[in-house]
C-alpha cells in the first residue's frame, strides 16, 4: 500500500486531529508496521462511541498497516473509581467489552489485547511511572486530569493524581508510536511528547478521533480544553455514565427509536446535531447511505450516498427532522443487531453481559 493511502486511512474522519501530520509521514516512511494503541477503562455497558466508533477507527488502522495494542486500563479504572474500585468487577467488564468489539467485526487475532494489571506486575513499570512524575510538575498533572473525565476541582483521592503520569507511562512502556485516542485523551498524549525527549522515547504521534455527541445536544462545562470548539466537544460526548443520553449496543429498535424522538435535533442546523453526527461518522462510514422511508406526502423514500448531500438537503429544509430520526433509528438498529444477537447466542457472551448490566455504574 502507498504511502498517501496509508496517510488517508489514518486521518479520514473520525478523526479530528493528528498531531503532527509531518510526523506521522515520516513515521510510515521509516516503519511499514509501526506500532499503535488504544486504552480505556472498562466501566459499563457499551455505547454507541465504544461498540462502533472506535471499531471504525481501529479497522482504519489496521488497513494502514499499523501493529495495534488494545489497553485495557483495568487499574486506571480501579483508581478513577469505576464499578466501585473493585478490580474483579472491572476485569469482568473489560472482557464483555472485548466480546462487544468481536461481535462489532473486530478480528481480535490481528490485535494485542494488554491489561493495565500485567503492566503493573512489573517492577519496571512503576519505576518508569515514577520517573515521569519526577519530570513533572503537580501543576502539569493536575492539568491532565480532564483525561479522567474530571476537572481538577473534582480530584477526591491522592491515587488520582498518579493516573496521567501512569497514562503517559503506558505508551513509553509499550513502545507506542501512534496514540489513537479520544480527542478527550489529548492532554496525556501532549504530556508524552513533552517528556518523551527528555526521558529518551522516541515522541508519539497523537492521532485524536472526534468525540460523539450524546442526545441531549450541546453542553457548557468548561476545564476539558482551553480550545472553546474542543472544549464543547469534550463536554457533550455521549457518557455510558449519564443512560438517557446515551444509545447502548443492546438496546433494541424501538427504544432506539424512542430515544431518538427525545433527542436534541434542531431543524435546518448542522452545527452541534448529535443526529447527524451519528449518520456522519457511523451510518456513511459502515453502510455507505442513509436510507429514509418517508410518507409520500412529506416526499416519499429517498437515499443519501453522501453526508454532503444529506447535510445540504437538512439545512435548506428539505428533510425534516422526524424523518431524519426515523432514518438514522432505523441504520443504527441495523448496525447494532448482530451484536444483540451476539449476546443472545453466546452464552459466555450473555453471562458477562447480565453480570455488567446488574452493576451500578459509577461516574
Amino acid at each position: 500500500m502507498d504511502l498517501e493511502t496509508r496517510m488517508e486511512l489514518i486521518m479520514r474522519p473520525p478523526t479530528e486531529e493528528v498531531i503532527t501530520p509531518e510526523e506521522l509521514r515520516m513515521l510510515l516512511e521509516a516503519n511499514e508496521h509501526p506500532i499503535a494503541y488504544d486504552g480505556f477503562e472498562p466501566s459499563g455497558l457499551a455505547h454507541l462511541p465504544l461498540a462502533l466508533l472506535r471499531p471504525i477507527k481501529l479497522e482504519d488502522l489496521l488497513e494502514a498497516g499499523c501493529r495495534f495494542k488494545l489497553l485495557l486500563a483495568d487499574w486506571h479504572a480501579m483508581i478513577n473509581n469505576k464499578m466501585g474500585g473493585d478490580l474483579d468487577k472491572i476485569r469482568k467488564v473489560g472482557e464483555y467489552l472485548l466480546e462487544v468489539w468481536k461481535a462489532a467485526g473486530v478480528d481480535l487475532s490481528k490485535v494485542e489485547v494488554v491489561w493495565a494489571s500485567d503492566l503493573a506486575a512489573d517492577p519496571d513499570y512503576w519505576k518508569l511511572v515514577i520517573k515521569v512524575a519526577k519530570n513533572v510538575t503537580i501543576k502539569r498533572i493536575l492539568r491532565a486530569l480532564p483525561i479522567m473525565g474530571r476537572v481538577a476541582g473534582e480530584l477526591e483521592e491522592a491515587a488520582q493524581i498518579i493516573y496521567p503520569a501512569m497514562q503517559v507511562s503506558d505508551i513509553f512502556y509499550m513502545g507506542v508510536e501512534i496514540c489513537q485516542l479520544g480527542l478527550d485523551q489529548r492532554r496525556a498524549n501532549i504530556l508524552a511528547r513533552e517528556l518523551a525527549p527528555k526521558l529518551g522515547f522516541k515522541k508519539p504521534v497523537a492521532v485524536h478521533h472526534h468525540m460523539l455527541m450524546g442526545l441531549q445536544g450541546p453542553s457548557e462545562l468548561r476545564g476539558f480544553e482551553d480550545d472553546p470548539r474542543m472544549n464543547l466537544q469534550i463536554a457533550s460526548k455521549m457518557s455510558k455514565s449519564i443512560p438517557e443520553t446515551s444509545i447502548f449496543a443492546h438496546d433494541d429498535e424501538e427504544t432506539i427509536r424512542s430515544k431518538l424522538r427525545k433527542a436534541y435535533c434542531p431543524p435546518r442546523t448542522a452545527e452541534n446535531n448529535p443526529i447527524l453526527e451519528y449518520a456522519k461518522y457511523i451510518i456513511f462510514r459502515k453502510l455507505g447511505k442513509l436510507h429514509i422511508d418517508r410518507p409520500s406526502k412529506y416526499g416519499g423514500p429517498i437515499e443519501y450516498y453522501s453526508y454532503e448531500e444529506l447535510e445540504r438537503d437538512y439545512v435548506e429544509g428539505r428533510l425534516h427532522p422526524a424523518d431524519l430520526k426515523e432514518g438514522v433509528a432505523e441504520a443504527l438498529n441495523q448496525l447494532l443487531k448482530p451484536i444483540r444477537e451476539h449476546f443472545e447466542k453466546d452464552p459466555r457472551a450473555r453471562e458477562l453481559y447480565e453480570f455488567v448490566k446488574s452493576q451500578e455504574i459509577t461516574r
